[in-house]
């Protein structure tokens, strides 16, 4: 596996490929450097914090392994990354990502939403087997945000993600384990932006780029039925 070069802009991530089951499988990779926060809900490097990497594995469709953080540090260590950073999988094809931004905004989204309904489903179908999320979206920033507006910003940019699906005509609000990762430069300062959602003005952006990324990628696994 090549070694990823350092990348600050987000549509600037590298495409890598690492292997399992004996085939090769893509792998992207964002390098922002130290001093980037980021809030996640990826099974590594979830939650908010300095984070200085983010990587998003395709694996096998399947994917029965069970130990995926011990899993991707290795992808990342393989990619030459060190240091904290977040790890998303999925079973969408990652190369076949879309890219959006507005306003010094950037969104990156892949999906496939073959297995895809609505949050609040009755008990009796909320429940589906394990598998890696199928709907991953990374976003950054160009200006820093306090904890509760990078919260705010996952929020918003789940809404942006619900709107394209609904507008796709998808009859769903995602897929059982859709993943979020939203970055921004440190540190939280006086200056830091207090707001992240969809009528503010960092927010707005953000969901726009968002929409309009997942609007494409979910289109895209639309026709190919995936």
């Amino acid at each position: 596996m090549r070694t990823a070069a350092a990348s600050p802009v987000l549509a600037d991530a590298v495409l890598l490929d690492h292997e399992e089951d004996g085939r090769r499988w893509p792998l992207l990779v964002w390098a922002p450097g130290p001093g980037t926060r980021m809030v996640s809900s990826a099974v590594l490097g979830g939650g908010i914090g300095e984070r200085s990497w983010v990587v998003n594995a395709q694996v096998p469709p399947g994917y029965a392994r069970l130990d995926p953080v011990a899993h991707l540090r290795a992808l990342a260590a393989g990619a030459g990354l060190d240091g904290p950073g977040v790890g998303l999988m999925t079973a969408a094809p990652v190369g076949e990502r879309r890219c959006a931004a507005d306003g010094g905004v950037q969104a990156v989204v892949t999906a496939g939403i073959g297995v895809r309904g609505w949050a609040a489903a009755p008990e009796a179908q909320s429940v589906f087997p394990p598998r890696p999320g199928t709907i991953n979206i990374i976003v950054s920033l160009p200006v820093p945000l306090t904890d509760a507006a990078l919260v705010n910003a996952v929020a918003t940019a789940t809404e942006a993600k619900v709107q394209a699906l609904v507008e796709l005509g998808a009859d769903a609000s995602g897929t059982p384990t859709d993943a979020v990762c939203v970055a921004c430069p440190g540190p939280v300062d006086a200056g830091a932006e207090a707001f992240a959602g969809p009528r503010s003005v960092w927010g707005a952006r953000l969901a726009r780029a968002v929409h309009r990324a997942t609007r494409e990628a979910c289109a895209e696994a639309l026709a190919r039925g995936v």
